[in-house]
């Protein structure tokens, strides 16, 4: 097993120095500088030999070089040039690292082509290979890189990341809290969500001024196959909390004016035991994946009917 360079702040600092540059804090980069802390998320993570590990935010190798160690394949991304420099530098001699210099996004509700292709191919390289995503997780792409990964239809078996606690808190927030948004049903409606560990600013260098969350996500297939349409519920959810606070039967004739009439979406409510003055925030993830779903089927069958020709 090779050694670690314990990435310190003072190790750090020398480093930059010594490459004449500085971090860069729009890119989120704050750098995990607790070996301990490294290694909870590693042991959390709990990798196995035949594991393929997606790190997002490869910094300057710090945690890569323990991911690399155990897994099968390590697929490491990071978009800024000086940082993919001193990530090369750190993972110089394993060869079960692919290190990607692109962004880790195509968009914000896609992943990028780049990142899925490879992630794609190493699991198909051996049968049975499972993704886990492993990563101090730059803060400002936090939200869309745990999302868009749960809107895949990737074998990911487990994410262990930090993020900022205030997120970390929306993702676990329960219905009718200020907290509970449309990520907090998105995610809650598919996968198992906790707060591991709260970690203040000291433990990163540079520190942020806020504080952060080790999460762990696990998949919930049960969950999952009550979603008639993944898609269409994912597109729902963030309608529905773009003004969360609204009554929920005027958000949704609006929503739907095209497609159902006011008596269909009535209709709907009912069966649903949904009270005219029922909000989005106060219903459980449950809850709104059966609204979801009788709202889907409602706009097929008044598709069919306009089809034959009604009216």
């Amino acid at each position: 097993m090779k050694s670690h360079e314990r990435q310190t702040r003072s190790y750090l600092m020398k480093l930059f120095r010594t490459k004449g540059f500085h971090p860069q804090t729009h890119l989120g980069q704050n750098f995990l500088i607790d070996l301990n802390i490294v290694e909870y998320i590693v042991d959390r993570a709990q990798i196995c030999p035949d594991d393929v590990v997606l790190e997002v935010g490869a910094g300057t190798g710090g945690m890569s070089t323990y991911l690399a160690e155990q897994a099968a394949a390590l697929v490491t991304v990071e978009v800024d040039q000086n940082m993919h420099r001193l990530a090369e530098e750190a993972l110089r001699g394993y060869d079960n690292v692919t290190l990607l210099k692109c962004d880790a996004l195509a968009n914000k509700n896609n992943l990028s082509n780049e990142v899925l292709d490879v992630v794609q191919s190493k699991l198909d390289e051996a049968p049975e290979r499972r993704l886990l995503l492993v990563s101090n997780l730059p803060y400002n792409i936090a939200t869309p890189i745990i999302s868009n990964l749960v809107a895949t239809e990737l074998p990911w078996i487990r994410m262990v990341v930090t993020i900022q606690l205030e997120l970390g808190e929306r993702m676990v927030a329960k219905p009718s809290t200020s907290d509970y948004s449309a990520l907090s049903v998105w995610l809650q409606s598919q996968c198992g969500v906790r707060i591991l560990k709260t970690l203040g600013p000291t433990v990163f260098w540079p520190r942020p001024k806020v504080n952060s969350a080790i999460m762990h996500l696990v998949p919930n297939k049960q969950k999952r196959e009550t979603i008639r349409d993944r898609k269409f519920f994912h597109e729902f959810v963030r309608r529905l909390f773009h003004q969360r606070r609204k009554l929920l039967r005027s958000m949704m004739v609006s929503m739907y004016r095209k497609q159902l009439t006011k008596a269909e979406m009535d209709a709907i409510l009912e069966s649903l035991g949904l009270k005219a003055n029922a909000r989005a925030e106060e219903l459980a993830p449950h809850v709104l994946v059966k609204l979801a779903s009788s709202v889907q089927a409602a706009i097929e069958v008044s598709e069919v009917v306009d089809g034959d020709g009604r009216g």
